[in-house]
């Protein structure tokens, strides 16, 4: 089974069990957006609904007290955009049912939980299943842009020298070092040479790779699948890996894997996001570099040598460029500074 098949089978599962404890009404809602949003989003959809419900049946509301499979639809139609209001509030601070553990959301949090309801109430108003829409009277709040962190090309060089050579990792780091350098190495040029995203990098399978092209195959959000380029710098880093990697026997069930981990099984994004940390921390440990930052750092560099935000935008897979134009102005700066001296406005 191909790992895209099998991460949409966990995808699939996961929102079963997430819309298990939901109003059977529910589910009209998460096959209605089916056709127009990634499974990724329904679950998050459905996390949001859970804390939601539980808000409702919890906390002094209309429907305070009831149990929760037995809400029907027309009775959102009791909630006002009052309870919405301290809906929010109550979602800055709040703890599970389960186990009690305590959640904060700041901002960005609140806004997509907003976004989830507002889009839960809009499509039951559309189908005319409700009468009133009070999500459409909640403003979103404002998010103050987040600073921009990428490498600077001097620290991409020193991070994949620092791959490399290991010298400054601790002594017990230096042993699995001597094991994973040539595959630590390709994994990490290649998201620097390729924009592509951590979950993309650790779906990989050899198979994906095509030297004679120059290029891998992917599976992108939503399922869709792409063919990304790289460099001479990227083939190289690959090659020497490939080389090794034919000679591994990997665990049943990830005989296919590209990247490897010490346990012959595929590789996580957690232990992907473990790998940048450990060697990003020794360039810079003042800035906390994940693979998402490796992303920007690509992305950032391809627009400085093209100055083609349509072309950024297309390589990483971005379907607005408004996302990639977001992300990527910060150089447009760079560009206005170079110019603050082009125009003399007297002859020396």
């Amino acid at each position: 089974m191909k790992y895209a098949d099998i991460k949409n089978r966990e995808n699939v599962l996961k929102l079963r069990e997430l819309t298990a404890p939901l109003p059977p009404f529910v589910m009209d809602f998460f096959r209605g957006i089916e056709h127009k949003t990634a499974t990724r989003t329904r679950i998050a959809y459905a996390y949001d609904l859970n804390v939601f419900f539980r808000f409702l049946v919890n906390e002094p509301t209309p429907l305070q007290g009831r149990e929760i499979s037995s809400i029907q639809v027309e009775e959102l139609d009791k909630i006002r955009a009052l309870e919405l209001e301290q809906y929010i509030e109550y979602i800055k601070y709040y703890k599970s049912d389960e186990d009690d553990t305590e959640h904060v959301n700041g901002a960005r949090g609140i806004k997509r939980k907003i976004a989830s309801i507002k889009s839960f109430y809009k499509y039951f108003y559309h189908m005319e299943m409700i009468k009133t829409n009070p999500a459409e009277l909640i403003e979103m709040p404002k998010l103050t842009e987040k600073t921009i962190i990428r490498l600077d090309p001097d620290e991409v060089a020193m991070l994949l020298d620092t791959i490399e050579g290991g010298e400054e990792l601790t002594a017990k780091q230096q042993e699995y070092h001597k094991k994973t350098v040539t595959r630590d190495l390709a994994l990490i040029t290649l998201l620097l040479g390729t924009g592509i995203r951590v979950s993309e990098c650790v779906g990989l399978n050899m198979k994906d790779v095509d030297f004679k092209n120059g290029c891998i195959s992917i599976i992108r959000k939503g399922g869709k699948e792409a063919n990304v380029y790289f460099g001479d710098e990227v083939d190289n880093a690959l090659a020497m890996y490939m080389e090794q990697r034919e000679g591994m026997i990997p665990c049943t069930g990830h005989e296919e894997a590209l990247f490897l981990s010490l346990q012959l099984k595929r590789m996580s994004v957690r232990s992907v996001e473990n790998l940048v940390k450990k060697y990003a921390s020794i360039v810079n440990p003042i800035k906390p570099i994940t693979p998402h930052k490796l992303r920007s750092t690509y992305g950032t560099n391809l627009y400085r040598e093209t100055g083609d935000i349509y072309l950024v935008a297309d390589v990483l897979g971005h379907s607005d460029v408004n996302t990639t134009r977001k992300h990527y102005a910060a150089t447009d700066e760079d560009q206005r500074r170079l110019a603050r001296n082009k125009v003399k406005l007297r002859k020396d």
